[in-house]
């Protein structure tokens, strides 16, 4: 086969490849839409059944949010409290997931991390928020702090398992291959630490989001953890409900259109070897 051809016909399988990656992305995405048209459903339900006081429905709350965009302030509170969950979290995934693979290959680091662990995981979010408001006081520093302390053992316990758990065969296949230390990393370690490093990151990020309103609530003047306090003691439901969904749409966003291509990017090696036995 000539060189030409040759490479036509491999980039007419890159395409391929490509395009059925992104059916199934898509694929994927209507199950989503469904769960989310379910839920829809039952909010509606639910709202009719006990009233607007109690439970606005979806339109009340989608109509009060789109008048709180048009104001404008909405849209500053939404991403001054993204900015807050985001650096918490980024943060957190820094630190977590290098020093969770440390102590993953060290057993003896990994011994001395569990009891330390142990007692972040087990200590309430609010707790470290009445620490970080002594600390920090009423500003950014007390809702990213606590982003912070939430988020960090999860994605901490999700790298040590994950660099604990490597399959001992593809250490001495890589060793018998004499493969240079960054394709070891790379092309062995890699792809199977990330099986456990997405969903510690996944649930690190719905973490920071509620820890972040959590801290708002009691910390700061702006963001949308403030503006559910103030819709909370004008007793406007609509509101409150309209916030909460910006709330939810936001952390959707991030986890759909951020982590979930990226995650499926760097796993595209399953698919390969599921259809290379």
């Amino acid at each position: 086969m000539k060189a030409p051809a040759f490479s036509e016909l491999v980039r007419r399988n890159r395409a391929l490849d490509w395009l059925a990656a992104t059916g199934n992305y898509l694929w994927s995405g209507w199950g989503s839409l469904a769960s989310l048209f379910i839920f829809l459903a039952v909010w509606e339900l639910t709202a009719q059944s006990l009233g607007s006081l109690i439970l606005p429905t979806p339109r009340e709350a989608f109509a009060t949010l789109g008048q709180l965009l048009q104001d404008g302030s909405a849209r500053d509170d939404i991403l001054i409290t993204a900015r807050r969950a985001l650096l918490g979290f980024g943060l957190a995934l820094t630190l977590g997931s290098l020093l969770g693979l440390l102590a993953g290959i060290s057993m003896t680091a990994s011994m001395m991390a569990r009891p330390l662990v142990t007692l972040l995981v087990g200590m309430p979010p609010i707790a470290w928020l009445i620490l970080a408001l002594l600390w920090f006081g009423a500003g950014d520093g007390t809702p990213v702090f606590t982003v912070f302390i939430a988020c960090f053992p999860i994605i901490f316990v999700g790298a040590m398992q994950g660099t604990r758990t490597l399959d001992g065969q593809l250490k001495e296949v890589a060793r018998m291959f004499q493969l240079p230390l960054w394709m070891k990393f790379t092309d062995v370690y890699l792809p199977h630490i990330v099986s456990y490093l997405f969903p510690a990151w996944i649930t690190a990020l719905g973490t920071s989001w509620k820890v972040v309103v959590m801290a708002e609530l009691l910390s700061t003047t702006d963001g949308i953890g403030a503006a559910l306090a103030v819709t909370r003691s004008h007793l406007d439901t609509a509101a409150s409900m309209a916030w909460i969904v910006a709330l939810v749409g936001s952390l959707l966003a991030v986890e759909y259109l951020l982590l979930e291509p990226i995650k499926r990017r760097v796993e595209s090696w399953r698919e390969f070897a599921s259809s290379n036995p």
